[in-house]
């Protein structure tokens, strides 16, 4: 079994660039959502306003193609992995063996998996209902430096409670690095317009981690209090992201990991995102341990801080800090992990 799931994901490495993206559409309640099957990418999703206008809420490509050939912003909407976010120096030990892994980020590190991550492959749908896909990949290791064969199993479902609720479980036959999130750009005014600096943000972490000007973080665990990072309470994104602030000034606004104040292990409430305007908000809730804010300050062929994005995550390069949490797979465990995003209207003006 382990040799055919070994020729399938060779056999998908070679023709991926000749596939054409498969799209579906899935409904439940008010909420519908476009999925593409490279990179597990969600291409759009429409919601109602107070108002009862109904817009796309995330930024992304009409034409599934054109994800093929976009460099730029290539983890539009994706699933990004098998580590998400940067790994620094672009290399990491695990039980005292030395793995590099691609330099595609300043050329010093690695990205989101790297030149040849899960945004850039073709899932299997191998379950389907009309508010709901399974996927399934076979994620070969070696080829972008990371040890163990990884078999990926994800879910999504919409239901009428309007989340949209995302599943991960993943086994390995070598210890290896696991951290998966999903890349979505959220654009709460709707079909593009607007900016996030007018959104109202909340986010549950009393802690955050600083980073460096290749936004690497530093190691250390720094308390909110006192920094235009704490977000306790519900502020206004543009109300303190021109300040005079050398974390700021190292990522152009917010691009940093928030280390969430989770009272359980399981699935909690970490943030919530307002737009005061349409009355559309977000809640996102996670059982994990981080919270990745990017306030959209890079954005190739588009104006800038249109759009954010909130990933759920283990902390960033944590294979390299060993006072973060541990993000080694090891066979015979499994990796979990649930995020929901939940849409609702504030009709108070």
């Amino acid at each position: 079994m382990k040799r055919f799931l070994i020729l399938a994901a060779l056999i998908s490495l070679i023709v991926s660039c000749q596939r054409i993206p498969k799209v579906y559409t899935l409904k439940a309640g008010d909420v519908t959502m476009k999925v593409t099957d490279y990179g597990a990418r969600v291409m759009s999703i429409t919601t109602p306003d107070r108002d009862g206008n109904v817009q796309n809420i995330v930024i992304g490509h009409k034409d599934a193609r054109e994800y093929l050939r976009t460099e730029g912003e290539r983890f539009l909407g994706a699933c990004v992995g098998p580590v998400a976010n940067r790994i620094g120096g672009a290399q990491f030990s695990v039980d005292g063996v030395v793995y590099h892994t691609p330099a595609n980020d300043n050329g010093h590190n690695t990205l989101h998996g790297g030149f040849k991550g899960l945004d850039r492959l073709f899932w299997t749908i191998h379950e389907r209902t009309d508010s709901s896909l399974a996927f399934h990949l076979f994620n070969l290791g070696g080829i972008e430096g990371f040890p163990g064969n990884l078999d990926i199993h994800m879910y999504y479902e919409l239901n009428s409670r309007g989340e949209f609720i995302i599943r991960y479980n993943v086994i390995t036959d070598k210890p290896s690095p696991v951290n998966l999130t999903h890349h979505p750009f959220f654009c709460l005014r709707g079909d593009g317009k607007g900016r996030v600096e007018e959104y109202l943000l909340q986010i549950n972490a009393s802690h955050y981690l600083p980073i460096d000007a290749e936004s690497i973080p530093t190691g250390e665990i720094a308390p909110v209090e006192g920094t235009p990072f704490d977000f306790r309470e519900p502020h206004l994104i543009g109300e303190r992201i021109g300040f005079d602030n050398q974390q700021l000034i190292n990522a152009r606004g917010y691009d940093h990991n928030w280390c969430i104040d989770k009272k359980t292990d399981g699935v909690e409430l970490v943030c919530r995102v307002e737009d005061p305007v349409s009355g559309r908000f977000i809640e996102v809730l996670s059982d994990q341990p981080g919270l990745q804010f990017y306030s959209g300050n890079f954005f190739t062929g588009a104006e800038y801080r249109t759009s954010l994005a909130l990933e759920t995550q283990k902390y960033p390069d944590a294979v390299n800090h060993p006072n973060f949490t541990d993000i080694i797979l090891r066979p015979g465990e499994t990796y979990t992990q649930t995020c929901i995003y939940r849409f609702g209207v504030n009709r108070t003006r």
